[in-house]
């Protein structure tokens, strides 16, 4: 049973930084590809950031030169780091893990947490 737990969340001001965290459990070995997604009110989910376990990196247009996604790959975690925060960063933020091997399985499917909030606002 594979469990993604988030962790960080907060209300901060416009130009704040917030750092999020997210810790896989469960007997894992390895995870492909872990990112985080988020959701506005009457949006629909978007990506955020994502990075898989060769360490490639992809961001979303709207958080690129703000925000920075790490992992630390023994721990199962990955981190996002998010500077010169925006109203418009506003938001729940999901954590996604795909691509999870244990000893014994392969699991070649989408994993998220519950989500966390994230708000902006002076």
């Amino acid at each position: 049973q594979v469990q993604l737990v988030e962790s960080g969340g907060d209300l901060v001001q416009p130009g704040g930084s917030l750092r999020l965290s997210c810790a896989a459990s469960g007997s894992i070995l390895s995870i492909d590809g872990m990112g985080w997604y988020r959701q506005a009110p009457g949006k629909q989910r978007e990506l955020v950031a994502r990075i898989i376990s060769g360490g490639r990196r992809n961001y979303a247009d709207s958080v690129k030169g703000r925000f920075t996604i790490s992992r630390d790959n023994a721990k199962n975690t990955v981190y996002l780091q998010m500077n010169s925060l925006k109203p418009e960063d506003t938001a729940v933020y999901y954590c996604n893990a795909q691509g999870i091997w244990t000893m014994t399985h392969f699991y070649n499917k989408d994993y998220w947490g519950q989500g966390i909030q994230v708000t902006v606002s002076s």
